[in-house]
């Protein structure tokens, strides 16, 4: 029973994992060759919204 619930586990770890790397890989693909000029839209949308705001965190020497 130890054995069936320690495969279970190792295949739900891989197949999430795989899962995971695929879509990051595919996303990163697709922007790449299939972005265009607005592959940095969101991006450089939130940037122009931060622009201004105060800087927070961090470690103040």
């Amino acid at each position: 029973m130890g054995g069936y619930i320690l495969d279970l586990t190792i295949v739900a770890v891989l197949v999430v994992g795989i899962t995971a790397v695929m879509g990051v890989l595919t996303n990163g693909i697709g922007e790449k060759f299939f972005g265009g000029k607005r592959k940095s839209e969101f991006v450089d949308q939130s940037e122009r919204v931060q622009t201004g705001w105060k800087a927070v965190g961090g470690n103040k020497k």
